[in-house]
């Protein structure tokens, strides 16, 4: 029955069943219960198999002096057994009826019995002279000796016990003794027989083997039967994400979140730049690429489709050795017209000014020119290894690229006075490397949403057109712009889109 939910079936009928047992074992049918045990019906004369000294037993009498024929000794428990006390009301007798319970015994007759044991002293006045406690022989045609009980009210857990001298009855059957039958009834209670024991009673046995077939059952249907299926907005297949470098571990962090939640997808990454990635996505011209770009596509690319995911924060990362932490945009500009190349020029330390860039299709390096350069484009690397210039090149300040933004951060943490930017959740992330205020503000989104830090962009997500609703390319968009990946986004240092009091920010040309 598919769709049915059998876990929760079973998980309600595992609960329910020890419940109503146990309401209705201790509160229901045994909330009042009065037992009883014969803990002791023994003959005594030898013929039956006892030692010969066992004949003593045999001079025992009747009250009228006559000797015991073929006695035995009987010892009657009588408990209270349930959960709540039993008053002499509770006997199901007429009100008129001192006696509570009739205990008889086929084939004997009593020829005496004693109050042996008493759970409480105050139990003695229940056996008095007008109590109803007594013997006597009834039915002449099937003769039975009997023993009258009083309605005596016991606690729970309080108890009584009779020891009785029985005889068999004159010319009766030399057959052993039947049973004692036990006569009586308790109002809203039972009365049965209890037995001592040292394992558990069937009734245990049988609600435990239950819940082990439950358990089994449960157990087989998880790891046989039960193929759950993915959640309704789950898409299976494969998708290639591109583009920027800066944003690859929020997207990475996502995709593998998804897999666990739809295992039918699979992604593989291709983050070479924002540029990179748009013109990728352009050339495959389906749903089986998405881009991201830090900032708009700019000219081009008339069908790629954006949809901003996040607010992104850069920095200006420098060597700790540049001896500098605070820059004013009109420092910023100087240093990369390389106006100035020694930062001792400008407070700093006596340390040559390198600055390390990302390549041309950088969608950090765009961001970089266009809100802290005022858009000029920064000259082309004249190094290797960021340390010196390479042969040839025109001389001025050592200038190199790299193409990720983990590769801009190992090369500035290594390269004395050097300077460079990053998206600011990867550079926070690292102890070796410094960043830089711009004008005595630091990154942050309350500064960037108030134009106090220039340094920011929008990240948009590109598709080729508008994807299907049912496409893999479509489900994970929703996925990161839903609460699991707005975490995901947050805890890398961006803030998402939808989040922001002002989401104008989060638009083209802004």
């Amino acid at each position: 029955m598919e769709g049915f939910p059998w876990d929760v079936l079973l998980a309600v009928v595992g609960i329910a069943v020890p419940a109503v047992a146990f309401l209705w074992e201790f509160v229901l049918v045994g909330r009042k219960r009065l037992g009883y045990r014969v803990q002791m019906d023994t003959p005594t004369a030898s013929g039956r198999g006892f030692a010969p000294t066992a004949d003593a037993l045999a001079q025992l009498q009747h009250e009228n002096g006559e000797r015991l024929v073929d006695p035995s000794f009987v010892l009657l428990r009588i408990e209270n057994s349930g959960t709540t006390d039993i008053d002499t009301d509770d006997y199901a007798v007429n009100e008129n009826d001192s006696v509570g319970i009739r205990v008889k015994f086929p084939g004997r007759t009593v020829a005496g019995m004693v109050v042996t044991e008493l759970s409480s002293p105050h139990l003695h006045e229940c056996f008095g002279d007008d109590s109803g406690f007594g013997a006597r022989d009834e039915n002449p045609e099937r003769p039975a000796g009997v023993i009258d009980l009083p309605r005596v009210p016991l606690n729970r857990g309080a108890h009584y016990k009779i020891l009785a001298v029985l005889d068999r009855i004159p010319n009766g059957t030399p057959d052993d003794f039947d049973d004692p039958q036990v006569i009586g009834e308790i109002k809203g209670g039972s009365l049965r027989e209890t037995k001592s024991r040292t394992g558990p009673t069937t009734s245990v046995m049988a609600l435990i083997l239950f819940l082990v077939v439950v358990s089994i059952f449960q157990l087989t249907r998880s790891l046989v039967f039960d193929d759950k299926p993915p959640p309704l907005d789950c898409a299976s297949g494969k998708l290639t994400i591109t583009g920027s470098t800066a944003f690859a571990p929020v997207l990475k962090e996502a995709a593998a979140s998804y897999t666990k939640t739809c295992p039918g997808a699979s992604f593989t990454f291709d983050s070479r730049g924002s540029a990179e990635g748009l013109g990728s996505l352009n050339r495959a011209g389906n749903d089986s690429v998405l881009a991201f770009s830090d900032g708009a596509k700019g000219e081009g690319f008339p069908q790629l489709l954006p949809r901003p995911v996040a607010f992104s924060l850069f920095t200006l990362v420098v060597n700790s050795e540049a001896g500098v932490q605070d820059l004013s945009l009109a420092q910023i500009r100087d240093v990369y017209d390389g106006k100035i190349a020694n930062w001792k020029e400008i407070g700093g330390k006596d340390q040559p000014v390198r600055l390390v860039d990302r390549h041309s299709d950088s969608g950090t390096r765009r961001t970089f020119e266009g809100r802290i350069l005022a858009g000029k484009r920064e000259p082309g690397d004249n190094s290797d290894d960021c340390l010196k210039q390479a042969p040839g090149a025109q001389p001025g300040v050592v200038r190199c690229a790299k193409p990720s933004t983990n590769d801009v951060l190992d090369a500035l943490s290594r390269v004395p006075g050097a300077l460079g930017y990053s998206e600011l959740g990867a550079a926070t992330k690292r102890e070796d490397v410094l960043p830089v205020r711009i004008d005595g503000h630091q990154a942050t989104l309350e500064g960037a949403i108030h134009a106090a830090y220039p340094f920011w962009e929008t990240e948009y997500a590109y598709t080729f057109g508008e994807p299907k609703a049912d496409s893999l390319v479509a489900s994970f968009l929703r996925y990161l712009t839903n609460q699991v990946g707005k975490d995901v986004v947050r805890s890398h240092g961006h803030r998402p889109c939808a989040e922001l009091v002002n989401p104008v920010l989060c638009r083209p040309g802004t």
